[in-house]
């Protein structure tokens, strides 16, 4: 195969490949470069004799995903706080503020994984975490993951079994569907009643036992992502956003219903909610300047169909 034609499906695997690193990493910039190293290794090996080529790039990633963090930890350069792993805005532009995605821009949601999940997974092993991954998520046979991690088959299954176990207890069992109109009317009720000062208009929506997390960007006198549970307090905690969700509209964060806020054009906030019916089980919210600025041009719409 020629270097052309390696890289012209390489390029057609590579939102495969990142999607991939980004679950284990929980980091866009460090998923590119995941992906990138996937073909770098790609291009130093015998492509030839690769008979299942996005199969042997999904377990290479898998592996520079893995040793990453290891090589940080040992260069000294892992961040102390990392805050919550990256958001993934999908939809969400300017003129969007009343219209719900179309069937077409839910079916590109639909390989997405929500900020819970990926929150969860911070939690794994590194081993577990890619040992849950690539076989729950992507379907990779224990056999090729326990030769990229050096464990039999039967080990393997018991990794992916106790992270299963742990995920499927912290998980909050929310709705999946990200095209659920439901979804972006209880959105809009969310906004309607920040916008309004109205307490008890959110606590209607909130579940009892909602857990809000804010990622407010690293500061060395304080933690940089802190939480708060209960719908009391949470309703509280978005009235004090009141004034800035004027400028909020519906959007699609990481594959679920989410809101982002837009001042003169600069990205300010992201929110991504958790829900189960027409209760928010937990909200994810991102007001780090610094890191969005690197976020913002991700925010895009998925192409309209014609008529």
């Amino acid at each position: 195969m020629s270097e052309t034609d390696l890289a012209e499906r390489f390029d057609t695997l590579r939102p495969h490949l990142h999607a991939v690193a980004y679950r284990l990493l929980g980091s866009t910039a460090d998923a590119d470069d995941a992906a990138q190293e996937s073909w770098l290794r790609l291009a130093r090996s015998d492509s030839d004799a690769v008979t299942n080529l996005g199969g042997w790039l999904t377990t290479v990633v898998g592996r520079v995903a893995l040793d990453m963090p290891r090589t940080r930890a040992a260069r000294r350069e892992a961040p102390l706080d990392p805050g919550l792993p990256d958001p993934v805005v999908t939809w969400g532009g300017a003129d969007e503020v009343d219209r719900a995605p179309t069937p077409e821009e839910s079916a590109v949601l639909v390989d997405s994984v929500s900020l819970a999940l990926l929150v969860v997974l911070e939690s794994l092993s590194p081993v577990e975490r890619l040992v849950f991954v690539l076989h729950d998520l992507f379907a990779v046979p224990f056999e090729e993951i326990g030769a990229t991690v050096g464990r039999s088959s039967a080990a393997t299954k018991q990794l992916a079994s106790r992270a299963r176990a742990r995920v499927r207890d912290r998980v909050p069992a929310a709705d999946a569907d990200p095209g659920d109109p439901l979804h972006r009317e209880v959105v809009l009720a969310f906004l309607a009643a920040a916008r309004g000062g109205d307490l008890a208009g959110l606590m209607a929506i909130l579940d009892a036992e909602v857990v809000l997390r804010v990622d407010r960007g690293p500061a060395p006198d304080r933690s940089r992502v802190v939480e708060f549970s209960g719908a009391a307090d949470v309703a509280r905690q978005a009235l004090t956003f009141a004034r800035l969700a004027a400028f909020a509209r519906p959007a699609v964060v990481d594959g679920g219903p989410g809101v982002v806020t837009i001042v003169d054009g600069e990205l300010v906030s992201v929110q991504g909610f958790a829900m189960r019916g027409r209760r928010i089980v937990e909200i994810d919210l991102y007001a780090d300047r610094e890191r969005l600025v690197h976020l913002d041009p991700d925010i895009q719409r998925p192409p309209r169909t014609a008529g």
